[in-house]
């Protein structure tokens, strides 16, 4: 087949989302592709199959067109003809997936509106947690469309077309002729449950160690799994997979060795913006935004490779920058000999103890000038560095300007 090499890589990408690429030909043999969780028409009647419904919709494909469907029960897919290579027609698609959490108030809806039996909701339910939940739908289309650009011949050659509430059955009659089955069975169910455990393990590790890149994508790939809805609300819901998830991410950072202390600083305040949160997509973006920050608590504060000693004093330094952290004193703190501790502290981080705490401290200096309109002497108190001058030369040899040239560059950077 041709554009193969382009067909496994937009493959790769979708396994991203929890989506494959799925190839079919006209005559929509019985070894069609149905997806790993299956569809939902499947376990309702087998006059709604998902062979069933391509039967009817092929009729109406056309080439150059790719077909966006939101189907009758909150599902999308997208369905589009290959360029012809041999008499035969080859159809591409692409789902179920949905765009948001479908609660319990949404699926009584449904059930009331096709007349379905009070045993079908759990089942029901339970579909919609299996199947890839997509928030952001451009990121799809995206893939799809440059993917179509490639095989069509460029952006200006094919169109798009969309369907909403599609399903060419009559639910009337469908569910009152047909035998319910079974969506999934106990080993599919627990195979989904250890793909996700899986899934977070892997975010864990790569939090861990502060694998920005790596832990990113692993959220983008776990957040396409639908966690059980413990709420009508969805709001609810989401608030409570935050605060799963900040958990999960407290302990990847404790074993990424970063102080407790750090830890809980950073918990603590995603804990009231977890409550603070207004809207399920307020809450995705927060989510993102804590798996990058606690990749970032790692890379910045972690101990891993020291010794307990040198913990100590690093702990000492991080907990109060004001604090007296001269050689001597935290030496004496410690009960060790200061030329042993100056040795040691230099060997395992590489720099003085000195060039570390007016590194530190000078960083802490920045931040505020970002942050508030302190006066630059407040600032240099509240850095640990009393005498103003002496906090001006440190700032430049750091950061090459003086305190006051940064503020000036902040206030008026053109």
């Amino acid at each position: 087949m041709n554009h193969q090499v382009e067909l496994n890589f937009v493959r790769e990408l979708l396994k991203t989302y929890r989506l494959n690429l799925y190839l079919f030909d006209d005559e929509l043999a019985p070894d069609v592709v149905v997806p790993e969780y299956g569809w939902i028409g499947d376990f309702i009647s087998s006059e709604s199959s998902l062979i069933n419904i391509f039967q009817t919709f092929k009729k109406q494909c056309k080439p150059n067109t790719i077909y966006q469907i939101e189907d009758a029960f909150l599902c999308h897919h997208m369905v589009f003809l290959f360029p012809e290579e041999d008499e035969k027609r080859k159809y591409a698609y692409v789902g179920p997936y949905t765009q948001e959490v479908i609660s319990k108030q949404q699926i009584a809806k449904m059930a009331e509106k096709y007349h379905f039996s009070t045993d079908l909701l759990s089942k029901i339910e339970a579909y919609y947690q299996g199947i890839p939940l997509i928030s952001e739908e451009t990121h799809i289309q995206s893939i799809i469309y440059t993917f179509c650009s490639k095989i069509y011949g460029g952006a200006d050659n094919f169109t798009t077309k969309q369907y909403y509430d599609f399903y060419p059955i009559n639910f009337d009659v469908v569910s009152k002729a047909s035998p319910i089955k079974e969506p999934l069975d106990i080993v599919s169910d627990a195979l989904y449950v250890e793909d996700r455990y899986d899934v977070e393990r892997q975010l864990m590790q790569a939090v861990s160690v502060g694998q920005i890149p790596k832990a990113e994508l692993l959220f983008t790939t776990l957040s396409k799994y639908q966690f059980e809805s413990r709420s009508t609300n969805a709001l609810r819901n989401t608030k409570n997979y935050l605060i799963i998830l900040n958990t999960l991410l407290r302990v990847a950072a404790r074993n990424g060795d970063v102080p407790p202390f750090h830890i809980d600083k950073l918990s603590s305040s995603y804990a009231h913006k977890i409550e603070a949160t207004t809207s399920t997509n307020a809450g995705m973006a927060l989510m993102k935004e804590m798996v990058r920050k606690y990749c970032l608590l790692v890379k910045n504060h972690s101990m891993k490779g020291y010794s307990l000693l040198i913990r100590k004093v690093l702990t000492q330094i991080d907990y109060d920058l004001t604090a007296d952290l001269g050689l001597k004193n935290l030496a004496g703190m410690l009960n060790v000999n200061p030329s042993y501790l100056s040795t040691l502290f230099k060997k395992e981080t590489g720099s003085t103890l000195t060039e570390y705490v007016n590194q530190k401290r000078i960083e802490h200096a920045v931040f505020l000038l970002n942050s508030s309109n302190l006066q630059i002497q407040m600032i240099a108190q509240y850095s640990g560095i009393a005498d103003v001058n002496y906090f001006t030369k440190t700032f430049k040899k750091i950061i090459g300007i003086t305190p006051k040239e940064y503020r000036d560059r902040i206030t008026n950077p053109f």
